[in-house]
């Protein structure tokens, strides 16, 4: 907290090498009420994040030195803050590539400072809990989202998930899960053995509230297979994902 009861303001991390892309950025977010530390290069925001009091940070793909992939991977070592990557172009390769590096979403530059904060602010809807790297859930100081009922455990063969506690298990194994893959998770589990499509998830568990691209609910499955188990999501060709029972 700040002063008083009043909540401290939002701490991005941006790295941006483009000094007028970074400063704008900065501006336009700060009128919105975030507070802003930029980095220039990939080692320098590397750096800034293991000082740590971000809530969230903003990567440019494209960075001299370590790049906006590497960095994201270097992050995802210790810790499960929400992460946005921007690609100059769209390029397919460097969306695939910073989605499986463990970004929870993206952005093609020009960014509409519009669109930019919506994403922002549905990365953190979706952080208010998120998991520490050891499997464990971390209470944010933002402000919570409606409470699952107290004790409730779902059991999928070896697969168990305090929705509570927001904690995984597999085999009685902690699985770490990024805020997004939780997400993804509880959606399933909440609807055990039916399909959802691709748009439906993008609503429920990315806040989109138009239609997104579906690489990025793909990638996260994919993620989430590697976690708890590829046999676990089955894909239903032509329409979506299931939970298996």
């Amino acid at each position: 907290m700040a002063d008083g009861d009043t909540p401290a303001p939002v701490s991005i991390l941006l790295v941006e090498d483009d000094e007028v892309i970074r400063r704008s950025l900065a501006l336009a977010l700060e009128r919105y009420g975030y507070r802003v530390t930029g980095a220039a290069d990939g080692l320098s925001g590397l750096e800034l994040f293991r000082e740590g009091g971000h809530d969230l940070l903003l990567l440019d793909v494209m960075l001299p030195g370590l790049d906006g992939i590497g960095l994201c991977r270097r992050i995802r070592e210790s810790s499960m803050d929400p992460i946005l990557m921007m690609s100059a172009r769209g390029d397919a390769l460097d969306v695939v590539s910073g989605l499986e590096a463990g970004a929870d979403d993206y952005v093609v530059k020009p960014v509409d400072t519009a669109v930019l904060v919506a994403r922002i602010r549905s990365l953190l809807r979706r952080a208010v809990y998120a998991p520490t790297p050891d499997g464990t859930a971390a209470a944010s100081a933002r402000p919570e989202p409606p409470s699952p009922e107290p004790g409730t455990r779902l059991v999928f063969g070896d697969l168990v998930i305090d929705t509570a506690g927001l904690e995984v298990s597999v085999a009685g194994r902690a699985v770490a899960l990024a805020p997004t893959e939780l997400r993804l998770l509880l959606e399933f589990a909440a609807n055990p053995g039916i399909v959802l499509d691709r748009q439906t998830l993008l609503r429920n568990v990315w806040d989109y509230g138009w239609d997104g691209d579906s690489r990025v609910v793909d990638l996260c499955v994919q993620r989430l297979r590697k976690k708890i188990g590829a046999e676990r999501v089955e894909t239903v060709r032509g329409f979506g994902y299931k939970l298996r029972r």
